[in-house]
């Protein structure tokens, strides 16, 4: 028996629908592969520029690291108008733009001293409040730092900080009772928030052994902390005279009136550096990639990557 051909009307218009929503969600998925694959192209395309633009960065410290071999060999005195203290400015090389520049880290104060065979260095720890004073940061402070980095359990008094602190918080984690190894270590520490911190960023570092400050390349804030009543006028106008003629040894510097006026014995200053910070920054097309490197020069000029890091240091 022949269907009729009202009959067959309802079967071709299901059918039209049918062949509609299939081609309707092939072509969605054929949009979804595309997209993905867009994506994967992006992301691969992104870790290979970020791949390319570490290994232009590590060129920069390359060139870091030889501009600071070849000042060991002209001279024993590191300061300001040298050529490792000149600022790299943007250069293209091989479609990526580098920019960069070397920073004595001798110039800022290392938290290390803070604690000398053991325990705390009276004279650094003087020092260190003189500079959170100057910040306008709370100077009880220096005690928790020394007990971060000092070896036993016991808090200072009366504003010390040790495992007992910071095992109440959420979540909670012990004192590291060692060196610290980076000045970000510092917003773990009791007293010290995200404003504090980038305050006192600037002025400090933390290498591994102690440190003198460099005088020829240290900035006001730190000048200040070498003594009770030097005052930021007086650091200011140090700064400004060393930019004509830097200082050729700390006895010339502790030679300088307003040091001599103040009747204090200075000590653990010199007028060169070992350590030194290369800040090195590439754009390589969609990437763009920073990095910070911690070097150490021994007196005959070689030169040791003690960290290197992206972001920050």
């Amino acid at each position: 028996m022949k269907r009729s051909p009202a009959a067959k009307r309802p079967q071709r218009g299901i059918a039209l629908i049918t062949a509609m929503l299939v081609t309707a969600i092939a072509a969605t998925a054929a949009v979804n592969m595309a997209s993905r694959q867009q994506i994967d192209l992006r992301r691969s395309e992104n870790l290979f520029g970020a791949d390319q633009g570490y290994l232009f960065a590590l060129g920069v410290e390359s060139w870091a690291a030889q501009i600071l071999r070849r000042d060991v060999e002209d001279n024993k005195i590191d300061s300001l108008d040298e050529d490792w203290a000149v600022t790299l400015p943007p250069i293209a090389v091989e479609g990526a733009v580098l920019s960069g520049g070397i920073e004595d880290l001798q110039g800022r104060y290392n938290l290390n001293n803070l604690v000398k065979d053991g325990k705390a260095s009276e004279t650094d720890v003087k020092r260190f409040r003189r500079l959170l004073k100057f910040l306008e940061i709370d100077e009880a402070v220096a005690d928790a730092v020394v007990d971060w980095i000092d070896s036993d359990a016991s808090p200072s008094i009366p504003d010390g900080a040790e495992d007992v602190d910071y095992l109440i918080l959420s979540p909670g984690y012990r004192a590291a009772n060692a060196p610290l190894v980076s000045p970000s270590e510092l917003l773990l520490i009791k007293g010290i928030d995200r404003t504090a911190f980038e305050k006192l960023e600037p002025y400090v570092q933390c290498v591994p052994e102690r440190t003198p400050i460099n005088v020829n390349t240290a900035p006001p804030a730190v000048l200040m902390m070498l003594a009770d009543g030097l005052s930021q006028a007086d650091a200011e106008q140090i700064r400004d005279d060393r930019a004509d003629k830097h200082f050729k040894s700390t006895a010339e510097f502790l030679d300088l009136s307003v040091i001599k006026g103040l009747g204090q014995d200075i000590t653990d200053i010199s007028v060169a550096s070992h350590y030194f910070m290369v800040k090195a920054n590439t754009e390589y097309e969609h990437s763009r990639v920073q990095t910070i490197s911690v070097l150490a020069r021994s007196d005959a000029g070689e030169i040791e990557t003690l960290s290197r890091s992206q972001g920050g240091y």
